[in-house]
């Protein structure tokens, strides 16, 4: 992008998917301004994230709340206002109400993927199907470095009873958004208060459970890492197995050996930041993504 280029409009959507083999079917939407048949997507809001924006947009056009699956191709073209450029995942539908038709979108259709294709009229969302259709059927699993917490200096308790501070409590709370986007159903904490205060606000949000596990502390799992990194791997096989999405919250010694339990190369994590990874029926990796905390 040169100097005088402008920032490009941000947008964020999904390949919307239902069903399974004969009857599986993806939602296109029909815009009467330009007469298209497209996938469902939309501008981001001020300081919304991507995955955020991308599930709120697909339910404002079609009725049909998702969760997202893997990330996929980012789409970039130019309208009116300059550059744009669209940030798509792989998105399963989980419920649906009817919405009805306005100057937006006047026409929601569940489409044959085997016909779909044929039906976008864009060639680059075309593209954007074949790479979703092309995936296996994930789960997500959300590797989470505990939110910022107060100074070890500071606190004159037990290590493990260290609360996380005013800045981790703001991303203990921005973290419910990507933790509700990704479909977390189960979730598992070092015994130490700044993981669990990490996950509590989506724990509320969702009236779950926080299963804590001595294994993921600074204090048990530095001295067995290899135990940290089979416990986690058989973590993901079972997220995988069973469809339930999972997080687990881990502290900065123990991160390297719990990504590691994930088949994928270590690198450091601030405080708030998560690791997504899409895991097929067999808990193999299929994708990855890394988000850094949202600013507060």
């Amino acid at each position: 992008m040169s100097a005088a280029e402008p920032r490009p409009i941000t947008s964020a959507g999904a390949v919307v998917l239902r069903g399974q083999g004969s009857r599986r079917a993806v939602a296109l939407v029909h815009r009467p301004a330009s007469n298209d048949w497209s996938l469902p997507k939309g501008k981001l809001e001020k300081r919304e994230p991507a995955y955020a924006a991308a599930v709120r947009e697909v339910e404002e056009e079609t009725g049909v709340r998702i969760r997202l699956g893997a990330p996929l191709s980012d789409v970039s073209y130019r309208v009116l206002k300059g550059p744009k450029l669209v940030h798509f995942w792989v998105g399963y539908a989980v419920s649906e109400t009817a919405r009805r038709p306005d100057h937006e979108v006047d026409e929601v259709q569940w489409v044959p993927v085997v016909q779909a294709r044929d039906r976008l009229t864009y060639p680059d969302e075309a593209a954007v199907l074949d790479e979703a259709l092309a995936m296996p059927d994930t789960t997500a699993f959300v590797v989470v470095r505990h939110a910022k917490a107060v100074m070890r200096k500071e606190w004159s308790g037990e290590d493990r009873t260290r609360p996380i501070d005013a800045k981790g409590k703001a991303q203990a709370s921005n973290l419910v958004d990507l933790l509700d986007a990704y479909g977390i159903g189960l979730l598992k904490s070092s015994t130490s208060t700044r993981c669990i205060q990490t996950l509590e606000p989506y724990a509320k949000t969702r009236r779950l459970s926080i299963k804590p596990v001595s294994l993921l502390t600074e204090e048990v799992g530095e001295e067995h890492l290899a135990g940290v990194q089979r416990y986690v791997r058989k973590l993901v096989v079972k997220a995988g197995a069973s469809g339930t999405g999972t997080a687990v919250c881990g502290h900065r010694p123990v991160l390297p050996a719990m990504i590691t339990g994930l088949e994928l190369e270590p690198r450091p994590m601030t405080p708030g930041t998560a690791l997504v990874v899409h895991v097929d029926d067999e808990g193999l990796v299929a994708a990855h993504e890394w988000h850094a905390p949202h600013p507060v």
